[in-house]
């Protein structure tokens, strides 16, 4: 067995020359201890935990967190608590089967408690069962993890480089640091405490508020109400951690777009109907526009340009990508014939399941959700069919843009993706006959397979970078990625069961913003209404004259999406990036000065994300020391603005070294 190197190569965050090749911490020449009884057993214990968590916390406080981090975190504390020699791999393992929570919790909660909501209105008609849950949740993963295993050559080896994977950089750093040990790890340790006790402070005790906006003085005010423009930044440890992996080039492109709609289109929509009632899509609307502050034109009109923008970039992608897409079908089309023999040859690096084995998969989950469907949901064969279809279609198009979101951001804009697909749904059920209520049901849980399968391929390929960078067997995560997709699908669906016995989703004390919001969409569709088809179609536009100006649209379209304080703290951390990797005229100094500065940011997000789970826990629990009358006065805004500018020339201190790497 072969030593672990402690230290990622310079080559790990950069493209490579021509004839370069990677070589990662564990050689792929070695064996090291990955699958056994230890990592396993925590894999599962860690999916169990976090799926539960996580749909508690998503569905009753509002907030979803992403797993993957306090997983690999935890790892790391009972490996070396339990002194296990080599546990690298072993604990990619674990944060690999853990990460299921994350992306199972988001897909069911984003959509299926929305059955129950409207059910509160329809009576006993609309229910979903725990069978329902759980095969929504499982199929969706299960069809997301072998939609997204042809692509992973693509995005881990052959894009190296070339995409930041802002969260598992922050997560291979964690592991890494685990395997450092000493002082080695300390830049990462000292920024994870510094940059979570910040985020604390703000989540917990509120001692200053978490976004400056220019309403803190007069003239904002006026301006925002007038004019209908204003600017926002979160002030986060954590999501300025995540701007400086990103970088200043996709920092500004997410940002461009986020400005498109903040400063043009939505005091654009101001000027040009202010005095309208502007219902589109068959929404209920009784405000003028003119009298909607901005936040709630985003909400009700800018927004669907956003999510257009994103489907159209996916549509863009696809096609751009239809080389590679075509690829892995072809080379499983041999295997299938029996020419297969890469697997023989390649190195332990880069063996993956046989894709035999995944085409043969693929076909089966997919027999068994159109089963599912057919005697499961809709009891009418022409129906499943219908949906079947509909299902793989946007299911394994959508799995690359799923995965170059969170390759590029680091978040998944599978929400936008879902309210797409539960559109499409809607409007092709409808034209089959499958309306009403017994319609909306079908259109949910359809979602909810969509849903997850976006949300599981988004976040596997983030499992698939760390193995890369570290050197794990990505056949090994591939096929426990099942086994742990299967028991947070369980774990979820239990937990869907008894918060609605318990509280019931539509009493108001359970937030469910995303299934709230799903419901809102389908109830009109399905009525007969329709959608904001205008809007969508303006944002495909945009989208392709984006990518026409040689610019990505996926990109800009996400910042259109997400709102516009999650996105310009993204350029303040790439300003930092380019700052501390340019202030040197010794290249080799701006280079360790960089690599130190990804250590900080890591740091940063891993710190933010730990505390943040910690203080949701806190405030499920009833202990909530935040002053909302002290958050609504101006000042609170000051203290962050003075508190962000403190941790901004800490984290650019703190990367000063005249060492080279």
């Amino acid at each position: 067995m072969e030593e672990i190197k402690t230290q990622l190569p310079e080559n790990a965050f950069r493209e490579l020359q021509e004839g370069e090749e990677y070589e990662p911490l564990m050689s792929p020449h070695g064996q090291y201890p990955e699958v056994n009884t230890w990592s396993v057993t925590w894999g599962v214990i860690m999916a169990m935990l976090f799926s539960a968590a996580a749909a508690y916390l998503g569905l009753k406080v509002g907030q979803v967190f992403e797993a993957a981090i306090p997983i690999a975190i935890i790892a790391v504390g009972v490996s070396t608590a339990a002194k296990r020699n080599k546990a690298l791999g072993e604990n990619v393992i674990i944060q690999s089967i853990g990460a299921c929570s994350g992306a199972v919790v988001a897909g069911a909660i984003f959509t299926l408690p929305a059955i129950y909501i409207l059910q509160a209105k329809y009576g006993t008609e609309m229910s979903a069962s725990f069978l329902q849950v759980f095969m929504a949740s499982a199929l969706g993963g299960i069809l997301g993890i072998l939609f997204l295993i042809p692509f992973r050559k693509y995005f881990v080896k052959d894009m190296h480089g070339k995409y930041p994977f802002p969260e598992a950089t922050a997560t291979t750093q964690v592991l890494v640091s685990g395997a450092k040990g000493g002082d080695q790890a300390k830049p990462l340790i000292v920024a994870g405490l510094i940059g979570g006790l910040y985020d604390f402070i703000v989540a917990t005790f509120g001692w200053w508020n978490e976004v400056v906006t220019t309403r803190m003085v007069g003239f904002g005010e006026t301006i925002a109400e007038k004019a209908k423009l204003v600017f926002k930044i979160n002030t986060g440890a954590a999501v300025l951690g995540l701007g400086y992996i990103i970088g200043l080039k996709y920092a500004l492109f997410i940002c461009l777009g986020s400005l498109a709609v903040w400063w043009l289109i939505v005091p654009g929509m101001s000027i040009l109907f202010h005095d309208t009632v502007l219902n589109v899509g068959g929404a209920t609307i009784t405000q003028t526009v003119g009298e909607m502050s901005p936040e709630v034109i985003f909400r009700t009109y800018a927004r669907s340009i956003g999510i257009g923008g994103i489907a159209m970039a996916g549509i863009i992608g696809i096609v751009k990508s239809w080389g590679i897409i075509k690829s892995a079908i072809s080379l499983a089309g041999r295997e299938l014939k029996g020419n297969a023999g890469a697997e023989a040859v390649a190195v332990r690096t880069q063996r993956d399941i046989s894709f035999k084995f995944i085409a043969i998969a693929a076909i089966i989950s997919l027999l068994v959700t159109f089963v599912f469907f057919w005697l499961g949901v809709m009891e009418n064969l022409w129906f499943a069919v219908v949906a079947i279809l509909v299902v793989t279609f946007i299911a394994f198009l959508f799995t690359t843009v799923a995965a170059n979101a969170i390759a590029i951001v680091g978040t998944n804009p599978v929400s936008g993706m879902t309210l797409m697909t539960l559109i499409l749904a809607s409007v092709v059920l409808s034209a089959v006959g499958l309306k009403g209520t017994h319609g909306m049901v079908a259109a949910l849980i359809m979602g909810g397979v969509v849903c997850t399968a976006l949300s599981m391929a988004g976040a596997f390929i983030t499992d698939l970078k760390i193995g890369y960078w570290l050197g794990t067997t990505p056949k090994k995560q591939e096929s426990w990625k099942f086994l742990g997709t299967l028991v947070s699908a369980a774990t979820v669906g239990g937990v869907i069961m008894l918060l609605n016995e318990t509280y019931g989703f539509a009493s108001g004390q359970l937030a469910a913003p995303q299934a709230n919001a799903m419901a809102a969409v389908i109830e009109p569709v399905m009525s007969g209404q329709g959608a904001p088809w205008v809007l969508y179609g303006i944002g495909a536009v945009l989208a392709l004259i984006i990518n026409f100006c040689g610019m990505p649209a996926l990109a800009v379209a996400l910042g259109m999406f997400i709102p516009l304080e999650l996105n310009t703290p993204l350029v303040v951390g790439g300003l930092i990036n380019w700052f501390v990797t340019t202030r040197s005229k010794d290249k080799a100094v701006n280079e360790a000065r960089g690599e130190r500065g990804t250590l900080i940011a890591s740091g940063f997000i891993a710190g933010g994300a730990l505390m943040g789970v910690v203080s949701a826990l806190m405030r499920f629990g009833g202990l909530n020391f935040v002053s909302e009358e002290w958050l609504a006065n101006p000042l609170s805004e000051l203290a962050a603005l003075a508190a962000y500018i403190l941790l901004i020339c800490y984290f650019i201190r703190a990367t000063k070294t005249s060492k080279k790497a």
